[in-house]
Order: C-alpha cells, then sequence, then structure tokens
C-alpha cells in the first residue's frame, strides 16, 4: 500500500544547502539540463520554419499549394496531439522508477526522429510512403517533448538549493525557449546563405541532421548528471507510490485546473507571440519581412533572458509580485504589436518589450512544482501541462489565423484574454500552495 502524500505536496527531505552562490555541482546539472532542453526544443520547432519545404516536397505536386500546406500543419499539429501519451508515460517511470533516466530517454527519443527526419526520402522517392513516414516521425517528436519539459521542470527543481527553485526553474525554461531561437537562426541562416531553388534541393536536410547529432550529443552528456535527491529520498524512505500516478494526479482536481490555465497563457505567448507574430505582422500590416525575422529574433533572445530572470526573481520577491508586472508588460506590448503604426523602430521596440513580457513563461512550472506533491509531481506536471498544450496548442494557429482575418487586433485580444486566466490561476495557485520552501528538497 502506498504511503499518503501530503496535502501540501512539498514534502522534502532535508533543509538544502544555504541560499547564495551556485555549487559546482548545481551549475553542471543546470548547465547539462538546459543545453539538453534546448536541442530537443530546437529539434521539434524546426519543423516549423521548414513547413513551406516540406509541403512542396513531401506531398504531391498535383495539389494546391495551400492544401499541401495545411497538411503540413496537421502533421505538425499530431506532435503536439502525441505530447499528453509520451509525457504521461514517462512521467509514470519517472515517479517510480527514475526521474534521470526519463530525462535521458527524452533527447534520445527527440534525436532519432529529428535525423530520421534530414535521412528521410521525399514524394518524388517512395510516394505517399514519405508523408506517413513524416507523420510516424513527428509523433515520435511529440512523443519525446511531452515528457522533456515537465521532465526538466522537475528534475531541476529538485536538484535546486536553498532558495533557488525559480532560478533552476527559471534556466531550464530558458534554456527551452533558447531552443527556438535556435531554430530561428539556423532558418534565417539556410536562406541568407541559400536559394529557394538550393533549400529544396538538398539543404533543407542540414538543420535536422545538425539536430539529431546535437541531440545524440545531449543524450550522452546527460548520462553525467545524478539522481535527484528528493527521489533518492523518497527511495530509500519507501515513498514512491504503488498507486498508478496518474490516477492519484486526478485526486488534485483543483492543482490540475489552476495548472492547465496557467499553461494556457503559455502556449499562447509562445504560440502567437513568439511562433506566429512574424508571420502576422508581415500579412497583416505588410511589415517587411527581413524585418519581421529580426523583431522576432529579438523577441525570442529577449524571452529567453527574461524567463532566466522571472525564475530568479520569483525566488526573490514572491510569484504574485512577479507574476503581475510581466503579464501587464506582455498585454500592453501585444496591443501595440497589432494595432500601429507598424515602423520599423516601432515593432523593434515592441518585440523586445514582448520578449522580456513573455518571461512569464517561467512562472507556470514555478507554481506547478509547488500545487504537486513529490510523490506525483512528475505526473502532475506532464498531465497538466501536455494536455493542456494539446488543446490550446494544437488548435490556437487555426483559431488566431481565422480570427486574425476578421479583425487584425484579434491575435493580440486572445493573449490579453489569456493573459487575464493565466494571471488569474497563478495568483489563486500562489495563495493555495504553501509558501515556496528554500528548497524542494
Amino acid at each position: 500500500m502506498s504511503r499518503p502524500i501530503a496535502p501540501s505536496g512539498l514534502a522534502h527531505s532535508g533543509s538544502g544547502a544555504a541560499a547564495g552562490r551556485l555549487r559546482a555541482a548545481e551549475i553542471r546539472t543546470l548547465g547539462l539540463a538546459s543545453l539538453g532542453g534546448a536541442l530537443e526544443f530546437y529539434d521539434f520547432v524546426i519543423f516549423v520554419f521548414f513547413t513551406g519545404a516540406i509541403a512542396t516536397l513531401f506531398f504531391p505536386p498535383s495539389l494546391p499549394g495551400w492544401v499541401r500546406e495545411l497538411q503540413s500543419f496537421g502533421i505538425f499539429a499530431a506532435g503536439y496531439l502525441a505530447r499528453p501519451v509520451g509525457g504521461i508515460v514517462m512521467a509514470h517511470f519517472g515517479d517510480r522508477h527514475s526521474r534521470k533516466r526519463m530525462f535521458t530517454l527524452s533527447v534520445l527519443l527527440m534525436a532519432i526522429p529529428t535525423l530520421l527526419i534530414g535521412l528521410l526520402p521525399t514524394w518524388a522517392s517512395i510516394g505517399a510512403a514519405a508523408p506517413l513516414l513524416l507523420l510516424l516521425l513527428r509523433v515520435m517528436q511529440g512523443a519525446a517533448i511531452g515528457g522533456e519539459a515537465p521532465g526538466g521542470w522537475v528534475f531541476v527543481a529538485e536538484h535546486a538549493g536553498a532558495g533557488r527553485t525559480g532560478l533552476a526553474i527559471g534556466l531550464l525554461t530558458g534554456g527551452l525557449t533558447g531552443g527556438i531561437l535556435l531554430g530561428s537562426l539556423a532558418a534565417t541562416a539556410l536562406t541568407l546563405l541559400f536559394t529557394p531553388v538550393q533549400i529544396l534541393a538538398g539543404f533543407w536536410r542540414l538543420p535536422f541532421l545538425a539536430g539529431g547529432v546535437f541531440g545524440l550529443v545531449a543524450m550522452i552528456l546527460r548520462r553525467w548528471l545524478e539522481e535527484t535527491p528528493v527521489f533518492r529520498a523518497m527511495r530509500a524512505q519507501a515513498q514512491i507510490t504503488r498507486e498508478l500516478p496518474a490516477r492519484l494526479v486526478l485526486r488534485h482536481g483543483r492543482a490540475v485546473l489552476l495548472s492547465m490555465a496557467a499553461t494556457w497563457m503559455l502556449t499562447a505567448t509562445i504560440v502567437v507571440m513568439i511562433l506566429m507574430t512574424p508571420t502576422l505582422l508581415h500579412k497583416l500590416f505588410a511589415v517587411p519581412q527581413p524585418v519581421a525575422q529580426l523583431a522576432n529574433l529579438l523577441s525570442t533572445f529577449a524571452l529567453t533572458i527574461s524567463a532566466i530572470g522571472a525564475g530568479a526573481a520569483v525566488d526573490r520577491c514572491g510569484l504574485r509580485r512577479v507574476a503581475i508586472p510581466l503579464t501587464a508588460l506582455l498585454v500592453v506590448a501585444s496591443l501595440g504589436l497589432y494595432s500601429g503604426p507598424h515602423n520599423p523602430a516601432r515593432v523593434l521596440l515592441l518585440s523586445l518589450l514582448a520578449g522580456i513580457g513573455a518571461g512569464s513563461v517561467s512562472l507556470t512550472p514555478t507554481l506547478m512544482v509547488r500545487l504537486f506533491p513529490p510523490e506525483i509531481r512528475f505526473s502532475g506536471l506532464s498531465l497538466s501541462y501536455n494536455i493542456a498544450y494539446a488543446a490550446f496548442g494544437g488548435t490556437t494557429p487555426l483559431l488566431v489565423a481565422y480570427l486574425a482575418h476578421l479583425d487584425r487586433l484579434a491575435p493580440a485580444l486572445y493573449v490579453v484574454a489569456t493573459c487575464a486566466i493565466g494571471l488569474a490561476a497563478l495568483l489563486l495557485g500562489a495563495r493555495d500552495a504553501p509558501p515556496l520552501p528554500p528548497s524542494l528538497r
């Protein structure tokens, strides 16, 4: 019979190290975890930047261009739909057997299909088998990414020393968003170095091949990581639940709902403000493509830095004091970007501010590690985060694209609405959860 789960969900085995400078072991753990997360998210998002090439090469040339592009986005969405399955399965074993093993496995499961996409024959070579194989590999990527983010947040939070849980989560989140930046840089570099004809002739494969190789390197590096102190203590004290972790998560219904609401804000921030905004600014407001791409790079870079800063700020100021100004800044900047006028200087400034406000994405996992007890922490994060991301992340591009044709301000209004919901969840969750302890250990 499993031992009862503490209501606070923050049982820990010791006081941890004193707050202050990061220890060498913590630097190594956070560095390797963040690097692996960046490479894994890079592998997942480069598909977005090369959707046009994939649509041309992997579907019948007899189809209209918009149909092929729609089918490519459908395969992209399949990766989102696979996230809950992969995340829940890996979380089950992460709560029952080992945080470290699942954290390492997720990189391997991402690296292999990414490498294979770079080697995959196109429609011209194998016909209908090409898109089917591409779909299979994309589903494998989705399953891997479903375990990466929740597993990574749990892993670094449980390794963090005293008073550094927020910083640890912020560093990993910055690594994840840094992967998006790497993908954007790779796509930009390819378009600058090669012509569209050369890219279609085979150079589109380079980012996938590089991502696969780097993912395998990240897996090897993660073998040097140690199991988290929390899991070691659970195993030593026979606190590992014998029940199905996902079933136990459902007993924490309020925590799940708050986590899903906060994740909705996170998905809107990433999908709309980072992934969709460059294209929307170009289509809706005739912002020159180079300006839109530069603004996106600036915004993603600011997001990566702000995500780290937001996590560190939570350790010092608390979740509420950080959540309100960051979400307010994101709301103001998004409204500004989708209103006008759209001269280059204004677009770049507002993109920078939006990226800083988007650093609020670190607050969602910071809340979730507090809401779920150690025995089901991985499963709680994974179930809440991945179901919300599959539901909202998979539908947001189609919904926002449709609404944008009705009202050019609609993308910003969608972000504003999700920020209101997410901020309410963060504030309610911060009130419900116990104060963040000096260490989750």
